[in-house]
């Protein structure tokens, strides 16, 4: 009779990027069960906005995570434009659609670099951080900084495009588009690649649903949702449908975020062609007052801010719910049934962002 055997995985492996732990059921070589454990990060942001001003509570909102510190600013700033009902400048909602589609460039490209290291191709690796490299510079270039470029605030943007950041950001953008397809070409069409992921970690359409997915995970499995239908932003005056992929498996939800990268640059380009003139910023005055939810998507998928405000300095509540925590149950749904050696796969194929959903 064969017995069960319970193993860990993670907190530390090649796959994550931060620390993430399973304890996998395990009957021989096959997965009965994966039990997460979290809390390896836990910092206790949401309670600590609680006891700042809202107004400096911006920069902690960016501090959440590194790769995804635009998205956190730009959700926050507008919730609280919002509760306050403040208007942003034309320009300022088309210069938070650039800079989040290049936070959501540098963020894929980095999967796709991390993903090309767990398949073994090194090489790879370094071809999509190099093609990355492209986006960084035009962060740097027009915001200022790499990481924490805190360019959103309340009530608009802090900085400009101007002429000579306009002309720099298409230059690079051509650059982009030009090295990003010899990675996606290898990327579709390599048959080890497709080996390790083609029919691994199924996630059918409707237990998509069932299970509460987002993102590129819900993509991938035919489910045509994205928070940027919203129209916030400057997103509702452009061309934009979602990237859907329905073969409902890790290859699918590769190929979501490889053409969301060409999606991406487009975007940008488009709202450099549309910048209206005009200025960048309103002044904001008074205090919040009320609760307010805002979705926005994040790359890794729908990023939910709950505020509540009770008219003072300080916020009376802060929560957020990660696209990654939405995701936790529809990958412990694919890992059951798997091969142990796919499940280094199947856990990559979600993206998990760790610092995220930790806080």
């Amino acid at each position: 009779m064969i017995g069960k055997t319970v193993i860990p995985f993670g907190p530390q492996h090649a796959v994550f990027p931060e620390p993430f732990h399973w304890r996998l059921v395990m009957e021989e070589e096959r997965v009965l069960d994966a039990i997460p454990g979290i809390g390896y990060m836990h910092r206790g942001i949401e309670q600590l906005a609680t006891r700042m001003e809202f107004a400096k509570t911006l920069f902690l909102a960016e501090r959440v995570c590194g790769i995804c510190s635009f998205m956190h600013a730009l959700a926050y700033a507008e919730s609280l434009e919002k509760l306050m009902d403040v208007e942003v400048p034309p320009r300022a909602k088309y210069l938070r659609t650039i800079w989040a589609e290049l936070a959501r460039l540098q963020s894929h490209l980095l999967w796709i670099g991390l993903a090309a290291d767990a398949f073994g191709f090194e090489s790879l690796f370094m071809q999509a951080w190099r093609v990355r490299e492209y986006v960084m510079d035009m962060v740097e270039f027009t915001e200022g900084g790499r990481v924490m470029t805190s360019s959103v605030t309340i009530g608009g943007v802090r900085r400009d495009l101007h002429e000579e950041a306009i002309e720099f950001l298409l230059e690079n953008l051509d650059k982009l588009e030009v090295g990003f397809e010899e990675v996606y070409q290898v990327f579709t069409e390599d048959p080890l690649i497709k080996h390790r992921t083609v029919g691994v970690g199924i996630l059918s359409k409707e237990d998509s649903i069932r299970l509460g997915a987002v993102g590129p995970t819900l993509r991938g499995s035919g489910v045509a949702q994205d928070m940027r239908m919203l129209g916030y932003a400057a997103y509702g005056e452009l061309e934009f449908q979602p990237v859907v992929e329905d073969s409902c498996d890790s290859y699918a939800r590769m190929v979501v975020r490889l053409k969301e990268c060409f999606q991406s640059i487009n975007l940008i380009r488009q709202a450099i062609k549309k910048l209206p003139d005009g200025d960048v910023l309103v002044k904001v005055r008074g205090k919040p007052e009320g609760e307010v939810v805002t979705r926005i998507e994040q790359p890794r998928g729908e990023l939910l801010y709950y505020i509540k405000a009770n008219g003072t300095k300080s916020l009376e509540r802060f929560r957020i719910r990660t696209p990654t925590l939405s995701n936790l149950p529809p990958l412990m749904h694919m890992i059951k049934g798997a091969c142990l050696a796919d499940v280094p796969v199947i856990t990559l194929s979600i993206d998990t962002c760790i610092a995220c959903t930790e806080r």
